[in-house]
């Protein structure tokens, strides 16, 4: 499904009366019964950083319009519909950020959120630059965070939406498997390298799930639907290395989003 800037955005101002997509939502109580019916929260996986077709609403988040929030609020027709989610987002960046549309009349909350508390970014270029052992160190490092202060993150985020949102279904969407092990690829990072890093995506969507299932949220893994589509496989729906646009490296392609993540969020919500 291919979405124009003006067509995503007059989509959005058709389902909820203005395009909420221009500036980070704050956490400030919201009146009962008000908050859109959809809220799109999280980070760049959430935001379709890699995606293309960004919606020029003034920021760095990169929103797409090929985003799978944006293609499921038009599929289903969404009374309302807000878009805060935002590159780089950490836990208590969407906590404080981005919970400010939320509201009694919220029916339907998504997210990812994570990666970048385990610091997706740094240990993606130490892995890229730095060669095998400094790679497996580094994702050694993201775990020990992972494990040592993501889970409270996380309760505190999921309380909050919970709290601000009473009657809504919250699907925690997770992250799938950046690497075909044995695949096309003839350079870059080795497969051993490859190996720890798709592990080191299991411990994080892992830790994600149990939060998630403790607060009575759908937790949503894509990692099946990417199988066969990651990186060095011959069908890729992540971008590997991309000098010219270095920011979107290790992000979903428009089909990632359209067909990895957007059928996963089908069958739950």
């Amino acid at each position: 499904m291919r979405h124009t800037r003006t067509a995503a955005c007059s989509s959005v101002l058709l389902l909820a009366g203005a395009c909420l997509v221009g500036a980070p939502a704050t956490a400030q109580a919201a009146p009962p019964g008000a908050g859109p019916g959809y809220v799109a929260l999280g980070d760049s996986y959430s935001a379709g950083l890699g995606a293309g077709d960004y919606l020029p609403t003034g920021t760095n988040c990169r929103r797409s319009s090929r985003a799978y929030p944006v293609l499921w609020a038009s599929a289903h027709r969404v009374a309302s519909f807000a878009f805060p989610a935002c590159n780089h987002a950490r836990t208590n960046d969407v906590l404080s950020r981005q919970l400010g549309t939320l509201g009694a009349g919220t029916r339907l909350v998504t997210l990812t959120v994570g990666g970048s508390d385990a610091g997706f970014v740094g240990v993606m270029t130490t892995c890229a630059l730095g060669g095998t052992s400094r790679c497996l160190s580094a994702v050694a490092g993201a775990r020990a965070t992972v494990d040592s202060s993501l889970g409270d993150s996380l309760d505190r985020l999921y309380s909050a939406i919970r709290n601000r949102a009473p009657a809504a279904h919250v699907v925690v969407l997770g992250y799938p498997h950046l690497y075909h092990l044995r695949g096309t690829c003839e350079a870059g990072l080795q497969d051993t390298a490859r190996a720890a890093v798709n592990d080191g995506v299991d411990h994080l969507d892992a830790v994600i799930a149990r939060r998630a299932a403790a607060h009575g949220f759908t937790f949503a893994d894509v990692r099946a639907a990417f199988a066969g589509h990651e990186i060095c496989s011959s069908s890729p729906w992540l971008h590997s290395v991309d000098l010219p646009a270095v920011t979107e490296s290790y992000h979903p392609t428009a089909p990632g989003q359209s067909l990895g993540y957007l059928p996963v969020l089908e069958r739950v919500s």
